[in-house]
């Protein structure tokens, strides 16, 4: 979990006299204790601790079953799952600081080159509560130069990163309508469901929301509402591969779909395989690749990408192991602070 590294590692610590010992098998059984017996309800850091556990007990079981994970979850609805990913691969500047049309226009043929037949864009304006025209017609212009160089056979999604309110959000939205991104995610914080529910109700764009939300109780307030058309809950936060299968079918009881959230790294990209292709709602995968050099040189996996698809995994568990060796030669450092934005009058942005 960004900048929470430490937070994470030290709430597993705190978690596991609650389990050591136990049969690593019943999985639901173990996720009660640790949601329930915690107290008080733990938050993003605490379920992302229970996320990491709940994914390691669907890997020990389907091993002991000798069954992809995919099959714990119901089997397979899809036989390849789409992939969309960002602008610079996974350089943090080329996702989050793209505000030229060059820039942006060169990297988007990159990700084409690449196979994908989806991309995601994080340039929406950091806003002040309102913003006034010139960052309106700034945003719509990238949108509109992105679309005609990319063409009308390449899905584009607009991440707001909650970087607006709800007035602002409507208006940066109503002025891309005629690019028709496929969805814009998380136009406003995710406090507050009925804000997002305005923007919903608002706009002719299918909107996103979910990332930063945890379990099905945090996800059951923008369900009942109908706040969005499509749910993201990221399945390192939000209580594992289980959790997220739950979220899903709530969802699904309302016409979502569910595009997870995932700029995370292999392990991540695994379990993703395995709860979209048995996931009958899900609409798109995030994937982020090109974080750092060293990535794939940590685990031993045979996951495979064709033509902006992830192909099944059908070894047992998740289908992806730990380098120990390798993953040694990269120990933890303090990561840069990259998402400390202010305005320029030194009032905090929302990253």
């Amino acid at each position: 979990m960004e900048w929470k590294t430490r937070a994470v590692t030290g709430c597993v610590e705190d978690l596991k006299p609650m389990i050591i010992g136990r049969d690593p098998t019943r999985i639901d059984f173990l996720w009660q204790i640790l949601y329930r017996h915690s107290y008080f309800r733990i938050g993003a850091i605490g379920m992302t601790a229970i996320s990491g556990i709940e994914q390691a007990c669907c890997d020990i079981t389907a091993k002991s079953l000798g069954i992809p994970v995919y099959k714990l979850l119901g089997g397979k609805v899809r036989d390849k799952v789409r992939m969309y990913t960002h602008l610079g691969g996974g350089e943090t500047k080329a996702v989050y600081e793209s505000f030229e049309s060059g820039r942006v226009i060169e990297r988007a043929q990159a990700v084409r080159e690449q196979g994908y037949t989806a991309l995601k864009v994080v340039f929406v304006p950091y806003s002040r509560p309102l913003e006034g025209m010139p960052a309106i017609k700034h945003f719509a212009k990238l949108v509109g130069d992105l679309r005609a160089a990319v063409g009308d056979d390449i899905d584009i999604m607009i991440d707001f990163h909650g970087r607006t309110t709800t007035g602002q959000a409507i208006q940066y939205i109503n002025a891309i309508e005629e690019f028709r991104p496929l969805f814009c995610e998380e136009p406003v914080p995710p406090e507050n469901p009925d804000a997002m529910l305005e923007v919903r109700r608002s706009v002719r764009v299918p909107i996103a929301t979910g990332e930063r939300l945890a379990t099905r109780w945090e996800f059951r307030r923008i369900c009942e509402l109908q706040a969005c058309h499509v749910l993201q809950p990221d399945l390192n936060h939000c209580g594992g591969l289980r959790e997220a299968r739950r979220i899903a079918d709530m969802g699904e009881a309302y016409y979502m779909g569910v595009a997870p959230h995932n700029p995370n790294g292999p392990i991540a990209n695994a379990a993703a395989l395995h709860f979209a292709l048995s996931t009958p709602n899900f609409l798109i995968q995030e994937d982020m690749l090109g974080d750092v050099p060293w990535r794939f040189e940590v685990v031993e996996t045979a996951m495979e990408r064709e033509n902006g698809f992830w192909l099944p995994l059908e070894k047992p568990g998740l289908g992806i192991e730990v380098n120990e060796d390798e993953a040694a030669k990269h120990p933890f450092a303090q990561e840069t602070l990259q998402q400390m934005i202010f305005h320029e009058d030194g009032s905090v942005a929302e990253w």
